[in-house]
């Protein structure tokens, strides 16, 4: 059997090392960056973190007890997953610099064949896409941006020859990557001017880097990491899903509080955020409202007209010129799978299939393409998505002993226990008050269903995948 994984980030990290444990080695991981560790490779701007503490956003089986803090910067998480990709011998399976196009199922002989950027192709027993939901940067909107005659790149593009001390930069975008970047330009730059279309909540974390003598006690007593990391995933399973009214009262008045170290009233209320803690994603900074504070940061609420030539002008006919336009704009998070042209059967294209917003079975398969499995797929984001990922991946293991053991040369779900499934977390996402507010963010497909959130808790999703229901899926014998 051989196995094609799309994409070298932690998910298919993972997805490699279970594998090989499992007795399957003919495994081809196509990455199209040059190395592994997905986001945390393309993400490098400028005070770039996780919002998830190290201790649980690391793999069950890989504790690292000397994390240099608790929310450590990205070279950091990088190169954790780069010491496993070396350690569990994942790098002889990865072809890098490959971009994957396209893949479509042959039925005549039950396999996928792969289309590359490049023209070479690839083939394979089963498909695992492992691309996850921010891979595709969202491009801006606005009238003009192809005018401008400074630089200008996303902050998942980040150029990182590019100094911007000593200029005039404008941030556009006020949500996960603004709040961690804005600080951080803002030391350097002469002036910066970020435009905020919606207010966010960014609460506090606990940060604070650990001493030497931490550091030597934590490697000495390594269980006590272990200790930490349960402990995190039961506050975090516990408040996931966001219907304590307590503890969302509570979330909200810590955000309220962090505002108040803004001195400027003005600019403390255009930072105050107009819809419920949880109806978008929560943020986390201990820099972004103090950093409010300096002369060289503007706030701009005012829309963005257009982009010209030297700058950006706002509806009020204000141009402020610029240096550098930085692109927080986050990603395209609802395509999934589909950001590849995947062909399964009867010729259909998963972006048509999923045209009404992208579903799948468990957040794994989806019905109609054979043998295609899914890392952090539809509706699985939430809590820590490596806990998630761990779940997916022993679920997909299982499915591929099962054909193995059984000699299946398909598996595939069937329509109606997806259709059912999603039903069911649609009826519990419709439950949840804070994701029913009115405010726009990146958890809705253009119909307005959302299809990136995981309405319960980690622990429940490791049950359900924990086994596979044989009379959900429909199979295929080798010839």
């Amino acid at each position: 059997m051989r196995v094609l994984v799309v994409g070298a980030g932690p998910s298919g990290l993972c997805a490699v090392k279970e594998l090989k444990e499992a007795g399957f080695e003919d495994i081809v991981v196509l990455e199209r960056c040059d190395g592994p560790g997905g986001t945390w490779r393309i993400n490098r701007y400028p005070g770039c973190a996780c919002d998830v503490q190290a201790a649980l956003y690391s793999f069950s089986w890989a504790i690292k007890p000397d994390w240099s803090r608790p929310y450590p910067p990205q070279r950091e998480i990088l190169a954790y997953f780069e010491d496993i990709a070396e350690r569990h011998g994942i790098l002889l399976h990865c072809r890098f610099g490959v971009e994957v196009t396209g893949a479509t199922w042959d039925e005549g002989c039950s396999r996928w064949r792969v289309a590359t950027a490049s023209g070479e192709e690839f083939d394979g027993d089963v498909l695992i896409s492992a691309v996850g939901m921010f891979r595709e940067p969202t491009p801006p909107d606005i009238e003009g941006v192809d005018s401008f005659a400074g630089s200008m790149f996303h902050s998942a593009q980040w150029d990182e020859r590019h100094d911007l001390t000593g200029e005039h930069v404008g941030i556009i975008g006020s949500a996960a990557s603004a709040v961690q970047l804005t600080p951080e330009v803002a030391q350097t730059a002469r002036q910066v001017h970020l435009f905020q279309r919606t207010a966010n909540w960014v609460l506090p974390k606990p940060d604070a880097a650990y001493t030497e003598e931490q550091l030597a006690h934590f490697r000495a007593h390594p269980e006590s990491a272990a200790r930490v990391r349960a402990e995190i995933y039961r506050h975090m399973d516990a408040g996931m899903t966001f219907e304590d009214p307590v503890v969302l009262a509570e979330q909200e008045a810590a955000g309220l509080a962090a505002i108040e170290v803004v001195r400027d009233p003005q600019v403390r209320a255009k930072l105050r955020p107009q819809h419920p803690f949880g109806c978008k994603r929560p943020l986390f900074s201990n820099a972004y409202y103090a950093a409010f504070n300096r002369p060289n940061l503007e706030l701009v609420t005012e829309p963005i007209e257009r982009i010209t030539e030297r700058g950006l002008r706002t509806v009020d006919d204000v141009e402020r010129r610029v240096d550098t336009i930085v692109l927080a704009t986050g990603f395209e998070t609802t395509r999934y799978a589909s950001v590849i042209d995947l062909v399964g059967r009867g010729g259909r294209h998963i972006a048509d299939v999923w045209e009404d917003g992208a579903e799948a079975y468990l957040g794994i398969t989806t019905a109609g393409f054979p043998n295609l499995f899914m890392l952090y797929g539809p509706n699985t984001n939430n809590g820590s998505i490596l806990t998630m990922i761990e779940y997916q991946v022993a679920h997909i293991v299982k499915q591929l002993e099962r054909m193995r053991d059984e000699d299946l040369a398909w598996i595939d779900v069937k329509p109606g226990p997806m259709a059912a499934y999603n039903e069911e977390l649609q009826e519990k996402i419709k439950k949840i008050d804070v994701w029913q507010a009115d405010c726009s963010g990146y958890y809705r497909s253009r119909t307005g269903r959302i299809v990136t959130q995981w309405p319960f808790s980690m622990t429940e999703y490791g049950r359900r995948t924990r086994t596979i229901e044989v009379e959900a899926f429909e199979t295929g014998p080798v010839a």
